[in-house]
C-alpha cells in the first residue's frame, strides 16, 4: 500500500496555516492545537525522526495583539503586525517546546535567502547543523523587513511554497500541509457535493494542475493552486507530500502510522529537480 511507505521517513517538513492556527469566529490563537502541534512534533523527535516547522501566522497574531478588527492591507501595518505577532508566537512556540523538552529555532527567510546561491548554502548549512542538533527549526517569510513578499504573498501561498521550497533544501523525504480541507478534490467542495476525494496522486499531470482553483481564506491567504505547486516542487525534489485537514493536528502521527487521511502525492522518481534552476527561472 502506499501509505506504509509514510511509516519509514526520517526527515519531515510540517508546514501549518494561520487559519489553522486561529479560531474563526474571534481570530484569536487556538491555544488548545497549538500545544497539541507542538506535542505531535516533538513527538515526531521522539521517534528519532528530523522535523521542520514553516508555520504562518504572524501577522494574523499581530493583528489581534494590535486590536485591529480585521486582517490589514497596507503594507507597513502588514510589517508592523508582523513584527509584533512573530515575536508573541515564538514567545508561545519557545514556551511549548521547552514543556515536552525540546529546543526549537527560529529561521526567517526572504526571497534573497532563496535566490541567492551563498545565502541559500548557508541557509542549507544551519538547517543542517541544527537538525544535527536535535533542534526542531520554525520557519517564516520574514514579512517584517521583506516588501516583496508581502506584495506577492499570493505566490507563495501563506508558507505553502515556502514549506516546498525548504523541503527541497534540506531533502526532505516527505512534505505535509495542513490545510483547511480533506485534500484534493475534482472540484472545491464547497461549492460542489459533488466533488469526489482524490486519494492519491502518483503523477501531477497539467490536467491535475487544473484543479487547484479556488479562493483562498479571510486569515491566509492559500488555496489549492499554491498546494499543488508545492506538490509539484516537493515531488520533482524527491519527497512524498500530503495535504491534510489541519482541524486534528492528531492528523500527524495518524498519517506515520499508514492512515488513510489527506491526499497523498507520490514522489517522482525520474525527476531531477534543480533548487537553483527553479528559483531563477
Amino acid at each position: 500500500m502506499n501509505r506504509d511507505r509514510l511509516k519509514n521517513k526520517k526527515r519531515i517538513v510540517v508546514k501549518i496555516g494561520s487559519s489553522s492556527l486561529t479560531h474563526a469566529e474571534t481570530g484569536e490563537t487556538d491555544l488548545i492545537k497549538l500545544e497539541k502541534l507542538v506535542r505531535e512534533l516533538c513527538d515526531y523527535r521522539n521517534r528519532g525522526i528530523e522535523v521542520v516547522l514553516v508555520s504562518s501566522g504572524a501577522i494574523a497574531v499581530g493583528s489581534r495583539t494590535l486590536g485591529l478588527a480585521k486582517r490589514p492591507t497596507e503594507i507597513s501595518l502588514k510589517q508592523a503586525c508582523a513584527s509584533v505577532g512573530q515575536a508573541k508566537l515564538m514567545v508561545m512556540y519557545l514556551k511549548l517546546f521547552a514543556e515536552y523538552n525540546h529546543v526549537a529555532s527560529q529561521i526567517l527567510m526572504t526571497k534573497n535567502t532563496m535566490l541567492n546561491p551563498i545565502n541559500r548554502k548557508n541557509a542549507e548549512n544551519t538547517f543542517e547543523k541544527l537538525l544535527e542538533l536535535g533542534v526542531i527549526p520554525i520557519v517564516n517569510e520574514n514579512d517584517t523587513i521583506s516588501t516583496y513578499e508581502l506584495e506577492k504573498l499570493q505566490q507563495f501561498g501563506d508558507n505553502d511554497t515556502l514549506s516546498a521550497i525548504v523541503a527541497a533544501m534540506i531533502h526532505a523525504d516527505l512534505l505535509i500541509l495542513l490545510s483547511d480541507i480533506d485534500g484534493l478534490f475534482t472540484d472545491d467542495p464547497h461549492k460542489n457535493p459533488n466533488a469526489r476525494f482524490i486519494d492519491t496522486v502518483e503523477t501531477l499531470t497539467e490536467g491535475m494542475m487544473q484543479l487547484g482553483k479556488g479562493a483562498v481564506s479571510d486569515v491566509g491567504t492559500g488555496g489549492m493552486a499554491t498546494k499543488l505547486a508545492s506538490a509539484r516542487i516537493a515531488t520533482a525534489s524527491g519527497a512524498d507530500m500530503v495535504i491534510a485537514n489541519g482541524a486534528d493536528v492528531g492528523v500527524l502521527h495518524e498519517l506515520l502510522e499508514g492512515a488513510q487521511k489527506g491526499t497523498l502525492f507520490l514522489a517522482n522518481p525520474d525527476a531531477h529537480f534543480e533548487l537553483g534552476a527553479f528559483l531563477e527561472g
